[in-house]
């Protein structure tokens, strides 16, 4: 029988899967179009890519629905198929799914802002997340991971939206920028305020993704081990974002140096540790091993 995931966290650190995005447009997906789509159009493809992660030695992959929400789909023309898009995304890393393997259900923002910034309330955000969240619960998600996101009053509604239709653990990471003062969100929100606030919330974990190179989330988990006992997730970015002469974006950090920080994020405190844009199976294997040694 599987351990439930946070279960496994107290035990050992657990290894998250890397990017799917870029492995998605390494795989042709076009400029524009819904990744999500893909979970109907291509999903050898997309099935494809969990494999590889866990072969790599993933103990989770996060599904192909990073903007799987109404909101952010209904630009595309997709708003309608919500519950379908996301259904399948879990039901693809489920298959591909070995035994003893765990799925994450990807919930980014909207891409939206709320009241007064813009022109969305609360209950809106929890609705668009409460249809996205069936999906995945259906499609046999172990648990909702609620990524990514700049504004806390939209983390909150989200969780809250999850918590309408599903009981499954719900993990959120926020998106901070490193400043002189601290680690800040988009929208202010500091790690203290997030880390309670999403606490009192009744989360299962917490933690940090995207932004953030591997060097700047050792401080980043410091300052949430500090500000809360949930277990910490950790997913950096590979660096910044660097447009090539061809076009194609490259990411700053290579792989030797995302992975020197690692056992760093480890002791610092994070206990579910993976990898956001710019890394692949490559850094996960790599991780892997670095992850396995620490452990010894």
């Amino acid at each position: 029988m599987t351990l439930p995931l946070l279960d496994l966290v107290r035990i050992r650190t657990v290894l998250l899967d890397g990017a799917m995005g870029t492995e998605l447009m390494a795989r042709g997906l076009p400029q524009g179009t819904a990744p999500e789509a893909w979970n109907v159009e291509r999903p050898g493809l997309v099935k494809e890519i969990h494999g590889e992660y866990f072969a790599a030695g993933a103990d989770v992959v996060s599904t192909n629905s990073f903007g799987g929400n109404a909101l952010k789909l209904a630009g595309h023309g997709l708003g309608g198929r919500t519950y379908e898009l996301n259904l399948a995304a879990a039901r693809l890393a489920r298959e591909i799914a070995p035994a003893g393997r765990y799925v994450a259900g990807s919930m980014g923002p909207t891409g939206k802002f709320l009241k007064p910034q813009g022109e969305f309330t609360e209950e809106d955000f929890a609705a668009a997340y409460a249809e996205q969240a069936r999906g995945l619960a259906d499609g046999g998600a172990d648990v909702l991971l609620v990524e990514t996101q700049y504004d806390l009053r939209e983390a909150l509604a989200a969780v809250r939206g999850v918590r309408s239709v599903s009981s499954l653990p719900v993990f959120v990471t926020m998106t901070f920028n490193a400043f002189p003062r601290g680690y800040f969100t988009l929208m202010g929100d500091t790690v203290v305020k997030s880390a309670a606030e999403l606490e009192k919330e009744g989360v299962g974990a917490v933690g940090a993704n995207c932004t953030l190179n591997s060097e700047q989330m050792v401080g980043c988990v410091r300052a949430l081990r500090a500000s809360t006992d949930l277990p910490i997730i950790a997913q950096a970015n590979a660096g910044q974002p660097v447009i090539g002469q061809d076009g194609r974006v490259g990411y700053s950090q290579g792989l030797e140096d995302y992975v020197r920080f690692v056992p760093e994020i480890v002791r610092a405190g994070a206990g579910l540790v993976g990898g956001c844009c710019g890394t692949n199976p490559a850094f996960i294997r790599a991780m892997a091993r670095i992850i396995k040694k620490e452990r010894s």
